[in-house]
């Protein structure tokens, strides 16, 4: 078990997996961080959505939504923006994944390996990094840490996708392809990724992932 002191940042990209965070990735997050006895400290930006996605038809529906008000959802009102986020208020941090990492957080989904990250997001992983402590991202959201480390050539996996690994790599990042439940460890940079809904996959395969990520995070965080 964790410390009980140990506080884990998870910052939320919205609610629901075609336009904002993946619930299943994110509740997962949250519960495997319950169990190693730690604490979730919930952060999401204070933006614009994107755009709003029927869930159902998988139609955009024109309306406007704020990533934070979303995010709030997942998080039963106990989040932070993110704009307010401090290394110091958090021992790890972690991304769960969905297209909301892809398009609210950065804009990857638009732009694949051309690219940028929320400014927000930037000076958090920025804030993790210059203080020693890791940084975890589940799916989809280690393309946003591809970016921002890929010129330390931080090695990470998104699953076995050949055009998302080959995005990751084109902004310098070192892809290592894995299956349900693995992690990949980059020890010197202290990032944690696993592949989640990047695979089809089902429940049970993703709170695997996000448990064994979480623990890893956990070991690094000691």
């Amino acid at each position: 078990m964790a410390d009980k002191s140990l506080r884990i940042g998870v910052v939320l990209s919205g609610c629901g997996v075609y336009d904002g965070a993946e619930i299943h990735e994110a509740v997962c997050t949250l519960l495997a961080i319950a169990k190693v006895g730690a604490v979730a400290v919930c952060y999401a930006p204070d933006i614009p959505q994107a755009h709003v996605v029927n869930h159902l038809t998988g139609q955009e529906t024109g309306e406007s939504r704020n990533v934070l008000v979303e995010s709030a959802r997942i998080a039963r009102g106990k989040i932070t923006p993110l704009s307010d986020f401090s290394a110091g208020d958090v021992d790890a941090l972690i991304f769960p994944g969905g297209f909301g990492a892809a398009k609210n957080l950065s804009d990857f989904a638009f732009k694949g390996a051309d690219c940028s990250v929320n400014p927000q997001v930037v000076a958090a992983v920025a804030a993790m990094r210059a203080a020693g402590k890791p940084i975890g991202a589940l799916c989809i959201a280690p393309a946003i840490l591809a970016k921002i480390l890929g010129q330390q050539g931080v090695e990470l996996t998104i699953g076995n996708d050949p055009g998302t690994a080959a995005a990751l790599e084109t902004m310098g990042a070192i892809h290592r392809t894995t299956t349900h439940g693995e992690v990949v460890v980059d020890p010197g940079l202290k990032i944690v990724t696993s592949p989640c809904y990047m695979l089809d996959a089902n429940l049970l395969q993703i709170a695997e992932g996000a448990e064994n990520t979480v623990k890893a995070l956990v070991d690094l965080a000691k």
